[in-house]
């Protein structure tokens, strides 16, 4: 609520940088001498709700202000109250009164916040088999546009233009992308009354055009069978929770949904995923101490889904899929089972994915924190923090030996991309700190020379402006060998 405006507006100081022109820069303003006090506060009506919840008796004066049709005016903001609407549309008309003479300065904070952004940004491209996929915007666009380009170099092929999408209509959200794994197809999703209820839609990518396919209420990114005939996705229902996990066939409409999997337990979340070999996928339902997961055979769709291990409450679990660790397909098991506080990986045979006979892979240590994991053909990679400071650990599955990629810096944030491709020996991570803009590299696992791939130098704070010239960057990392390079590769993305 507005309750008073300033007579003298300070400049606002915004520590980042780069820094802008005197003409650029907010200056202090006086508010003009004709200025008009706003209108009177708007005032909710008070209409006392009395209940007794548990023993004690509760009065809400504003209990009227939530519509009872709250699940359809989710769908359709029409549907709301016409009191309420009235009461909102108040508080708007009170707020641009009250703010009208702040106008200017509003148009110029904005601008200079736009300033500290790449507008016309995109993410590094990320391989997967003869293409590689990539976001970028445009330069003024509010929507994002997904591309993909021949993995060795060549044209662009635009896949999505959110900013086409979005045309013509008063609310747009673009949700998750998933082609297919023959790269032919185009599974996304979008938000167009604001509900987060989203559709998902199915795009031949050579052609551009949509298929008939219209599946709504969906949550999450969905999962595509190996055929790339059918996809995985969870529903949800009137309230707004995981109704269950559906598999959707091309060419046939969203009321023939087969559901493959329902839970019992309202208060538990629930997704599906992909794992990176490509052979299953899993359903997850879990709350935030407590996790179960089912798998997804996606080379043969029509099989009912497999429980890996029951929940037991307090239990978390994720796993990943390898089709020959030790010898035989097996499942790679990031848990807090049998004490482990700080979570352990495990492994198990395939065929018997039961916690009885999970064995230790990575075994639990007090005060390590196995943040997450990466499962490749060759390679086990986790992400762990000790003493307040992640580390990457890099794994060779055959012979077992692991190193560490340390950092020298003192504080720092790190994390691991999982990417398209199991088949791999590159790494993409993620680094910043207070002294180094965020960064993302390529590892080799094999030569353990990293790559630089993107630096955001234009959003950068003025304590990391010496940091952020190319001729004073010193390397960040202690024992990685090609580091020599980083500040010649930094130049290319100033």
């Amino acid at each position: 609520m507005f309750h008073a405006v300033p007579q003298f507006l300070w400049e606002i100081s915004v520590s980042m940088s780069p820094p802008m022109s005197a003409h650029e820069r907010v200056q202090p303003q006086f508010l003009s001498q004709g200025y008009v006090s706003p209108p009177s506060e708007s005032r909710a009506e008070q209409r006392p709700l009395v209940r007794n919840l548990h023993g004690t008796r509760l009065t809400d004066e504003f209990a009227w202000l939530k519509d009872p049709n709250w699940r359809e005016v989710m769908r359709d903001p029409q549907q709301l109250d016409a009191a309420i609407r009235a009461y909102l549309q108040a508080e708007n008309d009170y707020c641009e009164h009250a703010l009208a003479d702040s106008t200017t300065l509003q148009e110029a904070l904005f601008a200079e916040m736009k300033g500290r952004i790449k507008e016309d940004d995109s993410t590094v491209p990320d391989p997967d088999g003869p293409f590689a996929y990539y976001v970028r915007y445009r330069k003024d666009g509010q929507h994002p546009l997904l591309c993909r380009e021949p993995r060795n170099g060549g044209a662009e092929q635009l896949l999505l233009d959110g900013a086409a999408l979005a045309r013509g209509k008063p609310f747009f959200r673009l949700g998750a992308t998933v082609h297919s794994p023959d790269h032919r197809l185009l599974t996304w999703t979008s938000d167009e009354p604001g509900s987060e209820f989203y559709t998902a839609r199915v795009r031949v990518i050579d052609s551009g055009a949509d298929l008939a396919d219209s599946v709504p209420d969906v949550s999450g990114s969905a999962v595509w069978t190996q055929d790339a005939a059918a996809f995985y996705y969870v529903r949800l229902d009137r309230s707004h929770r995981p109704a269950g996990a559906f598999r959707h066939r091309l060419g046939t409409p969203a009321s023939a949904d087969v559901r493959v999997f329902v839970e019992a337990d309202p208060g538990l979340f629930m997704s599906v995923g992909r794992h990176a070999s490509g052979r299953f996928g899993d359903i997850s339902v879990h709350d935030h101490e407590t996790s179960e997961v089912w798998l997804l055979d996606l080379a043969a769709p029509a099989a009912e889904p497999t429980l890996v291990a029951a929940r037991q409450i307090g239990v978390q679990y994720e796993v990943e899929h390898h089709p020959a660790l030790n010898g035989a397909p097996a499942l790679v098991i990031r848990t807090n089972a049998d004490g482990a506080e700080d979570f352990k990986i495990a492994w198990t045979p395939l065929a018997t994915p039961g916690r009885t006979h999970w064995r230790d892979l990575v075994p639990h240590r007090s005060g390590v924190y196995v943040l997450s994991f990466l499962v490749l053909r060759d390679w086990l990679i986790r992400l762990e923090r000790e003493d307040g400071l992640p580390r990457i650990v890099v794994r060779r599955l055959k012979t077992g030996e692991e190193h560490v990629m340390a950092f020298a810096e003192e504080a720092y944030s790190l994390g691991i991309d999982a990417g398209y491709e199991f088949d791999t020996n590159v790494l993409r991570f993620t680094y910043s700190s207070m002294t180094t803009p965020s960064e993302v590299w390529d590892y080799d696992l094999v030569t353990r020379a990293p790559t630089l791939r993107n630096i955001n130098v234009r959003f950068c704070y003025r304590w990391q402006l010496p940091f952020c010239r190319a001729e004073k960057m010193a390397s960040a990392f202690r024992g990685l060998p090609g580091t020599s390079r980083r500040a010649e590769e930094l130049q290319k993305f100033r």
